[in-house]
C-alpha cells in the first residue's frame, strides 16, 4: 500500500511504501476512497499538543509511533474480509469509525469505544489511516453505511460530524436547556459549521456562533447561525452577552485555547455549562468558589461514540442534516492541503480522494 505518511515531525509528509495489511479474525480491509483533512492532524504533524504553562504533551511518549499515515475521517470500500468477519461484504462502501480502543473490555464491548482505558488504537493516530490508500477495521461494527450520502461529505461524519453531535448532546443536557436558549459555538471552521447544522437538524432555534475571521462569520450566518459575534480582540465576552439577550446557559468551545475558554466560561450564566472540544491548547484558571456558587460545569468532550455516528448518518440520511461545504483535492496532494488548514486557508472540510475513487 501507498501511503502519505509524517516520517518526520513538522516536516513535509513523504509518498512512502507499506505492505498492505492482511485481515485476521474479524477484521476488515478497505481501500480508501476518501479522508477528511482535520485540525487534530496538524497536532500529530507537529508531534505535541500545547496544555499551558509552557509545557506540550509529546505525542510520541503518548504512544503515537513513526513513520505514520495520518487521517481519521474515512470512506473506503471493502476489498477483503476476515475468516470471522460477518455483515458486510466485497464492495460495500462504508464510513469507517476510527476511534478504536482494545475492543474487548466492557467499555469497547457497550460502544463506547472512544472512552477505552484500556488501550487507545484509533486510526491515523496510534495506527495507519486514511492518508493510505488501504486501513483496517477491527471489527464491522465499525463501518457504517453512508447509502446515498456523498462519500466526500460522509467521511466528515467520522471526526468533524460526530465531535460536535456528542458535544451538542451534552450542551442540550444541561438543565433548563430549551430549544430557544442561546447555544453559543466558538468557531466557525470545519467543526463549527458542522455543529450549526447539527444543531438545526436536533431543531434548535437560538444559534450563536464567534469567529475571529469576518469571512468564517459570514460562513456561518449562511450556513443558519442566527447571531455571529467577532471573536477578536477584548470584550468577546460582553459581545456573546450582546447577542445572546443574555449570560447563556451553554457554551460549545471547538477551538478550545486559552482566551477562547476564559471568554466562553466567563459567559455562562448561573447552572451554565462550558463544553470543551477543540485541541488548539492552553490552559484556563478556575475561581473555585464561584463554581460552587454558580453551579457551573466545565465538561470535556472527546470525539464520539459508533452509535453516535450511527445516529448522526441517519439524520444526514433523513435530510435533515445541510451538508457543510466540502473541497476534494488527490490524496497525493495531502501534505499542501495539511498546510492550507495549517494556515487557515479552509473554509468547511478539504477531503482526500484517491484516485480511482
Amino acid at each position: 500500500m501507498r501511503a502519505w505518511a509524517v516520517v518526520e515531525n513538522g516536516q513535509p509528509l513523504k509518498e512512502i511504501e507499506l505492505p498492505t495489511p492482511e485481515p485476521k479474525g474479524t477484521e476488515v480491509l478497505l481501500e480508501v476512497t476518501h479522508c477528511g483533512v482535520c485540525h487534530s492532524d496538524l497536532h500529530i504533524w507537529e508531534g505535541y499538543y500545547d496544555v499551558g504553562g509552557g509545557q506540550k504533551m509529546s505525542l510520541t511518549d503518548r504512544g503515537v509511533t513513526l513513520p505514520l499515515a495520518m487521517g481519521h475521517e474515512i470512506v473506503g470500500r471493502v476489498v477483503k474480509l476476515g475468516p470471522d468477519a460477518k455483515g458486510v461484504k466485497v464492495g460495500d462502501l462504508r464510513i469507517v469509525y476510527p476511534w478504536l480502543g482494545c475492543g474487548t473490555c466492557a467499555t469497547c464491548l457497550a460502544e463506547e469505544d472512544n472512552m477505552c482505558t484500556v488501550a487507545a488504537r484509533s486510526l491515523g493516530v496510534y495506527q495507519n489511516g486514511g492518508y493510505g490508500t488501504h486501513v483496517v477495521a477491527p471489527h464491522p461494527r465499525h463501518l457504517v453505511d453512508p447509502g446515498t450520502l456523498d462519500p466526500a461529505l460522509a467521511a466528515t461524519y467520522a471526526c468533524s460530524g460526530i465531535t460536535v453531535f456528542s458535544g451538542i448532546k451534552k450542551a442540550m443536557a444541561t438543565p433548563g436547556y430549551t430549544a430557544n436558549e442561546a447555544i453559543v459555538l466558538v468557531g466557525a471552521g470545519g467543526l463549527g459549521l458542522n455543529a450549526i447544522a447539527v444543531l438545526k437538524a436536533l431543531k434548535h432555534q437560538n444559534i450563536v456562533s464567534v469567529d475571529i475571521s469576518p469571512e468564517k462569520r459570514a460562513a456561518a450566518l449562511a450556513a443558519g447561525a442566527h447571531k455571529v459575534v467577532d471573536g477578536s480582540g477584548d470584550g468577546v465576552t460582553a459581545r456573546i452577552v450582546e447577542a445572546a439577550g443574555g449570560p447563556v446557559l451553554a457554551v460549545v468551545d471547538l477551538v478550545n485555547g486559552t482566551a477562547t475558554a476564559r471568554f466562553a466560561f466567563a459567559a455562562l450564566r448561573k447552572g451554565g455549562k462550558l463544553v470543551q472540544v477543540g485541541l488548539f491548547g492552553g490552559e484556563l484558571m478556575l475561581p473555585l468558589p464561584i463554581m460552587a456558587i454558580r453551579a457551573l460545569t466545565v465538561q470535556g468532550s472527546y470525539v464520539g461514540n459508533p452509535k453516535e455516528l450511527r445516529e448522526l448518518v441517519k439524520l444526514a440520511q433523513e435530510g435533515s442534516l445541510q451538508a457543510m461545504p466540502v473541497e476534494t483535492v488527490p490524496q497525493n496532494q495531502a501534505d499542501s492541503a495539511l498546510m492550507r488548514l495549517r494556515d487557515g486557508k479552509v473554509t468547511g472540510r478539504l477531503v482526500l480522494k484517491a484516485e480511482a475513487a
